[in-house]
């Protein structure tokens, strides 16, 4: 007969579903990794950059991103760090507990440039980019959102045509992240054979990026419109391995998958700081994390932030088995970005008035989940998609 136990097992505020048991130590130590990265290059300095809306020595920044291999790491290799995507994930959390901002920088980078240039790019356009991106030693953009063509990348007006051998390219792109200080650009125009990706190297002729400033969200992130005036490429130029919307929009659904783990870190950083403010802040002689409604609140966020973090390592875990389908990455995204965005909020009225400074880090997440509820897909265009699948009817144009 079996003795009974002499402890129970007590439930970890920080790990409140357990979930760190369903992680390798691999995917523990890359996750250690990245957060001590981020604890000795990002966090002290981040807030200072938000509210100064700049991102200094993003060059030197991005080599030491290189260094620890988080630069197109779930790509094979060109000198990419071919891990899985559930490392990859676990290091989107990471990045943006820091600030989205950083995992943008990194999303963009690894899920959109590279991944166009590995994917659909000849032997010579990999041979050429992904060595150097993988390294952090050149950066690149991803050109696809127009001033009047977000949601609907169909109605582009960018076009590409042919000149003899050549193409020339006319056209603008908008809310380019790393635009101004990427050495290549993928563009994605319009073409007579239908939508096409180009490779643009910085400094061609007729190629601008100018920076957007006055910014009230990703204000630690290097934000561009790309100008494109009569750019004259050469033929080898284009993507080869892709005609169509595919090609983009293929681009799209990886770099979702690391924004719907990303939105996670920064409900996560909000929740924790939440939970401590609770601990300490004495009100009416009680800390406020003894009150009813505060527990309530704290509960709530725990439980929502555990459901998204294991709908992530589930999707995660399918990703890597193949069995991931571009309807499975709308429903994280739209799950992540909804209740990151509320947990967030409900962060902030535990903080009261402390939840609009920035020595605390809630205000700071809250406005830059607003644009991570918007970009690589509205909860509207998401919202669709997941009702398409399920009913197998289309309500795009109703």
């Amino acid at each position: 007969m079996s003795s009974a136990p002499t402890s129970r097992p007590r439930l970890d505020p920080h790990d409140p579903a357990g979930i760190d048991a369903l992680l390798s130590e691999e995917e523990l130590a890359v996750r250690q990794t990245v957060r001590d990265f981020c604890a000795d290059k990002i966090l002290p300095h981040v807030a200072d950059w938000y509210e100064k809306g700049e991102l200094p020595g993003v060059r030197e920044l991005s080599r030491e991103l290189g260094k620890i291999g988080l630069l197109g790491m779930h790509l094979t290799g060109y000198g990419c760090a071919g891990m899985s995507s559930v490392d990859y994930g676990l290091a989107c959390l990471e990045l943006e507990a820091a600030d989205s901002g950083l995992r943008s920088l990194v999303s963009v980078q690894g899920s959109l440039a590279m991944y166009a240039i590995w994917r659909f790019g000849s032997e010579a356009h990999k041979t050429e980019w992904l060595p150097r991106m993988a390294a952090g030693e050149a950066l690149g953009c991803f050109g696809l959102t127009e001033p009047d063509a977000g949601s609907d990348p169909a109605s582009m007006r960018t076009a590409a045509r042919r000149d003899g051998a050549d193409w020339v390219l006319n056209g603008r792109k908008m809310w380019i992240t790393n635009g101004t200080v990427a050495d290549v650009a993928v563009v994605w125009a319009r073409t007579d054979e239908g939508v096409r990706g180009f490779v643009v190297p910085a400094g061609t002729p007729g190629f601008s990026a100018p920076e957007i400033k006055h910014k009230g969200s990703l204000r630690a992130s290097i934000t561009a419109e790309l100008v494109l005036d009569g750019v004259r490429l050469p033929g080898d130029a284009v993507l080869p391995e892709v005609t169509g919307l595919r090609g983009p929009l293929s681009c799209l659904n990886e770099a979702r998958y690391g924004i719907f783990w990303g939105a996670l870190g920064a409900a996560r950083s909000c929740y924790e700081t939440a939970l401590d403010y609770a601990k300490t802040r004495v009100q009416f002689g009680e800390p406020i994390g003894a009150y009813q409604l505060t527990q309530e609140k704290l509960a709530n966020m725990a439980i929502e932030l555990a459901k998204g973090q294991l709908l992530a390592l589930h999707f995660g875990r399918m990703k890597d088995q193949g069995r991931l389908a571009p309807e499975h990455v709308s429903i994280a995204k739209l799950n992540s970005t909804r209740e990151a965005l509320e947990i967030c909020r409900t962060a902030r009225t535990i903080l009261g008035g402390n939840g609009i400074s920035y020595e605390f880090p809630i205000m700071r997440h809250m406005a830059n989940l607003e644009s991570v509820l918007t970009y690589e897909g509205t909860p509207e265009m998401h919202t669709l998609v997941v009702g398409q699948a399920l009913t197998g009817l289309s309500a795009f144009r109703r």
